[in-house]
């Protein structure tokens, strides 16, 4: 029998083998994803042997790793701030930084009693899922062209106990009559920000097994910011907020169209890598 310490030695081993960055750390979730225990628990359990069942889900789990599937999609689930979310290939995996989006906005809408917010491309609904945890006074309309994506929003959302503060419609912001939607106090969006140039060199986690309709508008990067500007005019309540996320070298561009569609106040945020990644701004 193969003890939990050996599995994780010679997984380690064999993902750093197939080029698979942290390694370790990747073996160490998946084991203990298929042990239901918490990672470090795994320390405690070292001569544990591994049963028959678990050892063959660890080999499956570890092929598809080594295949560059993302680690998110095999355990089926992440953490986005400080929530438990379903994922699947329908939708992107949410990323840490998008929680700065998530951040900024609690902070500016915290104290406001009563507020509607549309979230344009919602995907697994982790963006307005986490402001409806943690603001109660929010209620949000959430968007997606994709049905699948909707689906699984609509689960996290029982999951996390929201379902009744979120409206989840099938839309396409590039074609449907924005009329039906009503009015907001901001708008928020993670939209596909990748220029059809740079899609070609994404790394395989990307290109191969997250939705391409989510990554990428199939031009240059900028198609769904110019189009949000420009109905943000119709769809925002007086002193509404924008907020989006942003690619590299994307910020000063979407800043431009802000201001000259008459936003002010317009301002960013760096992520962790110093990249302007949160760009927003308010309509007076």
């Amino acid at each position: 029998m193969i003890t939990v310490l050996e599995a994780l030695n010679l997984s380690t081993d064999y993902l750093s083998k197939k080029n698979i960055e942290s390694a370790r750390l990747n073996a160490e979730l998946m084991l203990a994803h298929i042990l239901k225990c918490k990672r470090l628990e795994l320390y405690l359990m070292f001569d544990r042997p591994l049963d028959d069942d678990e050892l063959q889900q660890y080999r499956t789990f570890l092929a598809r790793r080594a295949q560059r599937e993302p680690l998110q999609y095999i355990l089926g689930e992440v953490e986005f701030f400080n929530v438990k979310l379903k994922v699947n290939r329908n939708v992107l995996i949410p990323r840490p930084e998008t929680e700065l989006l998530v951040e900024k906005i609690i902070d500016d809408f915290k104290n406001k009693q009563s507020f509607r917010f549309l979230d344009i491309g919602v995907g697994s609904g982790n963006i307005s899922i986490a402001l409806l945890k943690n603001i109660n006074q929010a209620e949000a309309f959430a968007l997606d062209i994709s049905e699948e994506a909707l689906s699984l929003a609509k689960e996290n959302s029982e999951l996390n106990e929201v379902q009744e503060r979120i409206n989840l419609i099938k839309f396409d912001i590039l074609k449907d009559n924005i009329e039906t939607l009503g009015k907001f106090d901001l708008i928020i969006s993670n939209p596909p920000y990748v220029s059809a140039k740079d899609y070609e060199t994404l790394e395989p986690e990307l290109k191969v097994y997250e939705p391409k309709i989510a990554l990428t508008d199939l031009y240059n990067g900028f198609t769904f910011y110019k189009k949000i500007i420009e109905l943000s005019l119709f769809l925002l309540n007086d002193n509404g907020k924008i907020y989006f996320e942003a690619g590299k070298d994307q910020s000063e561009e979407i800043k431009n169209m802000m201001a000259e569609k008459g936003f002010v106040n317009i301002g960013s945020i760096k992520d962790y890598q110093g990249i302007e990644r949160i760009i927003y701004g308010e309509l007076k």
